[in-house]
């Protein structure tokens, strides 16, 4: 990794459209500690760069080529990668609370403990798209497949989830509280490990073919006040 950013390192620097115009042409660069603050990126070829503890709060990537990308601690509320291609992009512990990636590819792109409360992830292409120990509180991610996956520490809550497939999910210390799950499917999901507060009785045919406990069984049943012993 080292070669591939030779001589294509910066650090430490506040840098604008213009700059990065001109550093991408050719191989892959590396930033590390630099303000990329409200700059306008959007359309630039940063395929297979390396973002670390750079700060880009509010800055726009939309349309840019950022696959095979690396983000490391990076600092981006409100950032804008709309219709950008994120294909296999990794993302580790960044804050992208409010950061917008409608239509953005996804494909192969991971994100782990990392802040996107509020962010809008709406008719993305997420194929295989993964989230571990993230928070995705009040964020909308209608339509996404974790078919399959095993979720890890992934909060949902108040999350729009309309139409998401989980069907053989395997949820690990996840919340679904207050989350919108109209239309989603949970064949073959286990929900044991993940917190359903705020559904409602009414939702429990959501549920058919899923496996839940005797607690979770009784948060559903104590909207009809019984009690399950």
């Amino acid at each position: 990794m080292d070669d591939l950013f030779a001589d294509r390192s910066l650090s430490d620097q506040k840098l604008d459209r213009a700059d990065l115009a001109a550093l991408a042409r050719g191989l892959p660069g590396q930033l590390i500690d630099c303000d990329l603050e409200e700059a306008d990126l959007s359309g630039l070829d940063l395929s297979r760069w390396s973002f670390e503890r750079c700060q880009m709060r509010r800055t726009d990537f939309s349309g840019a080529k950022l696959d095979g990308s690396l983000w490391r601690s990076c600092r981006g509320g409100f950032v804008q990668f709309s219709g950008a291609d994120l294909r296999d992009a990794q993302f580790t512990a960044c804050d992208l609370n409010n950061g917008v990636l409608r239509r953005a590819k996804l494909f192969g792109a991971q994100f782990e403990r990392c802040k996107l409360t509020g962010a809008d992830l709406s008719e993305a292409s997420a194929l295989d798209v993964q989230f571990a120990e993230t928070l995705l509180v009040n964020a909308r991610l209608p339509g996404f497949s974790f078919r399959k996956q095993i979720l890890k520490a992934v909060d949902f809550s108040q999350a729009d989830l309309h139409k998401c497939d989980f069907r053989g999910t395997l949820f690990d210390g996840c919340s679904l509280r207050d989350a919108s799950l109209d239309g989603c499917r949970f064949d073959g999901a286990d929900l044991r490990g993940a917190d359903i507060g705020g559904l409602r009785l009414v939702n429990a045919g959501l549920f058919r073919g899923a496996t839940i406990s005797r607690e979770q069984a009784g948060q559903l049943l104590g909207e009809l006040g019984l009690n399950v012993r």
